[in-house]
């Protein structure tokens, strides 16, 4: 069959499907683009004759190259890992604006197919428009800037490399230990290029997702050293959520009396309200689960890779001998701290553990009774005049129904979900922490919403956030795609604020001000920026309110209608939140001038002595 490099790459993604539990899926369901000179005659040629010639692959126009790269991670991560969208941009800034959407995947460990343009495969009219020169050699391009955040990568210089590259791409997108950003660079002028291809490259293909089972031994080795402890916890990340597992783990959990953490990726792998949750573990946790935490002399990780704020840079766990049994599909988080390593599907694992912990319970006490009140309180702060970020939190989260999903990512917001969210469905709470992107929130609600049209989705964006990704209201706009956007507005940068002020660097530079000529600094009049505004002139529909009563009104009104709906409101970043009794390692000046910073920094060595670089116990 005969065609071009870009129409034989579209009817392939079309014909590529994951089976997991003999569940089938289209693997590829879609395809974000922004076409310029280096896709258009390709990619963007290929993809109108496929909806001229019956091949199934829907376009979607996106605003922004990163946004879209964002959009295929909410609607990947809400698919649980089944599904990845592809997205394609022009040679140059277009391609490398999905750089940083790369990474994103990539850290989170999320599959999205990115299909950047690249330069002339002949050279002959080199150098092209936004070619970047490399006087070293000629096969280089501002694409491979994409290697070091890409789970694989290649480059299609001739039409005969294109079978090969297609099927390393699925191989990874749908290992569950490998996935992340998988690129494969396109020159302008190979995607043009004809060629007689194989019947047998467009047939239907099925990547089977396995659950691999834990090796015996190692099963039996993780048990025995479950069954030692005296003071047991679970750490539940991410990987319990794509592996479906959440059913196993609260039977894990009832059968052993294990209490259960959990990360910001793992939030909701057992519900808030159930007797062996107690919340987030880590730097942004409840004071119950980090309490757990110093004491545990077994850590049980599940699915997680252990972040700096769920080891709240190492010092969240103290017991001197602790040891970790840590089940992962990935070798490479399985390994960490020295811990008994338990390769294996979180779900299979999770059954074969409980059934390998036959009779065993935990002797773990814990309380969560004075930290639901503390809850409560902050819920319900009263502040004046303006409300505090943690009663809008609070209103959300009360008038959300278990079903709406709550999307975030940067700034404050991330650490006061992870103590404060109560999740009432595993699926409810989607943050972003593992690259913590600002700009994520509104492109990644709109593929969380196109991923689970029967779900309510709730954008929660700050100021900043907002300011630097807001395009993709007009996406959702334009596609029929209906969100919920939450418009926190403090004026300034609320989190890097008040560490700034942790640090002894007082907020400087935090704040959205006018210059004050007196000072020099950026500490004058708040300026007048109108956010509503902008997302009114992007196609929303805007309500505007001042006080919490108003907000909770406003939420019932966005839910009931069926067009994008931006509620705005303005809150007092200097309110308090609760502490989490646990610290992050962000270094301090050594020496300074600033009183604020000297005293910091001795706050800080005061820290850093309780941290420790290895804390997997001495092996035996």
């Amino acid at each position: 069959m005969k065609l071009t490099v870009a129409q034989a790459l579209v009817r392939f993604l079309a014909n590529q499907y994951s089976e997991r539990d003999g569940v089938e899926h289209r693997l590829i369901p879609g395809c974000f683009g922004i076409f310029g000179h280096g896709n258009v005659a390709g990619l963007g040629q290929a993809l109108l004759e496929a909806t001229r010639t019956g091949v199934d692959l829907p376009y979607h126009l996106a605003r922004n190259e990163q946004g879209m790269v964002h959009t295929a991670v909410g609607y990947a991560r809400m698919r649980n890992r089944l599904q990845a969208i592809a997205c394609t941009a022009s040679i140059g800034p277009g391609s490398t604006n999905m750089v940083t959407g790369a990474a994103l995947a990539t850290t989170n460990r999320i599959p999205v197919l990115l299909l950047p343009s690249d330069v002339f495969a002949t050279r002959v009219a080199n150098p092209v428009l936004q070619e970047l020169e490399d006087p070293r050699t000629f096969d280089i391009s501002v694409n491979d800037a994409f290697r070091p955040v890409s789970r694989f990568f290649d480059r299609v210089w001739r039409p005969e490399q294109l079978p090969s590259a297609l099927l390393g791409a699925m191989r990874v997108l749908t290992d569950p230990a490998e996935t992340g950003a998988v690129t494969i660079s396109l020159p302008q002028d190979v995607q043009a290029e004809a060629y007689d291809w194989p019947e047998e490259l467009f047939a239907p293909r099925v990547w089977h997702i396995p659950r691999a089972v834990p090796e015996p031994a190692a099963l039996a080795r993780a048990a025995e050293l479950i069954r030692s402890a005296e003071r047991p916890l679970v750490v539940a990340g991410g990987g319990v959520h794509y592996s479906e597992a959440t059913d196993a783990l609260r039977r894990f959990a009832e059968a052993t009396g294990i209490p259960v953490g959990d990360t910001q990726a793992g939030k909701g792998a057992l519900l808030w309200d159930h007797p062996e949750a107690v919340g987030g573990v880590g730097s942004t946790g409840s004071p119950v689960a980090n309490a757990l935490a110093r004491e545990a002399d077994v850590v049980i990780g599940i699915g997680t890779r252990y972040s700096d704020f769920t080891t709240a840079s190492r010092t969240a766990f103290q017991h001197p001998g602790v040891r970790f049994v840590n089940l992962n599909v990935a070798a490479f988080d399985a390994a960490k701290h020295a811990g008994e390593m338990l390769v294996a599907d979180a779900r299979a694992g999770l059954e074969a553990l409980t059934d390998a912990l036959a009779g065993y319970r935990a002797s773990s006490t814990w309380d969560v009774s004075a930290w639901n009140r503390t809850v409560d309180e902050a819920f319900h702060l009263g502040h004046q005049p303006l409300p505090a970020q943690t009663e809008v939190l609070g209103a959300l989260n009360e008038e959300m129904a278990p079903t709406d999903v709550v999307v975030q990512a940067a700034g404050s917001m991330p650490g006061d979900l992870q103590m404060l969210w109560r999740a009432r469905d595993a699926k409810q709470y989607h943050v972003e922490y593992a690259y913590s992107c600002m700009g994520y929130e509104i492109a990644g609600a709109l593929g969380i919403k196109m991923a689970a049209p029967e779900r309510e989705v709730f954008a929660l964006v700050g100021d900043g956030s907002y300011l630097m990704m807001a395009s993709e209201i007009v996406t959702a706009v334009s596609e029929g795609v209906k969100l919920n956007l939450v418009i926190v507005q403090n004026h300034g940068f609320a989190s890097i604020g008040a560490l700034s002020e942790s640090v002894g660097s007082q907020r400087f530079g935090t704040a959205y001000r006018y210059r004050n000529p007196d000072t020099g600094l950026l500490d004058g009049q708040t300026l007048p920026v109108d956010l509503a505004a902008n997302a009114e002139s992007l196609g929303a529909d805007v309500i505007r309110v001042r006080t919490i009563e108003e907000f909770r009104e406003a939420i019932a009104r966005s839910r009931s209608s069926d067009r994008t709906t931006a509620i705005h409101i303005e809150t007092d970043p200097l309110a308090p939140a609760p502490d989490s009794e646990n610290w992050w390692d962000v270094p301090v000046a050594e020496v300074s001038q600033l009183d604020s910073t000297t005293a910091a920094r001795k706050t800080y060595e005061a820290h850093k002595s309780e941290q420790r670089p290895l804390i997997g116990g001495t092996p035996r």
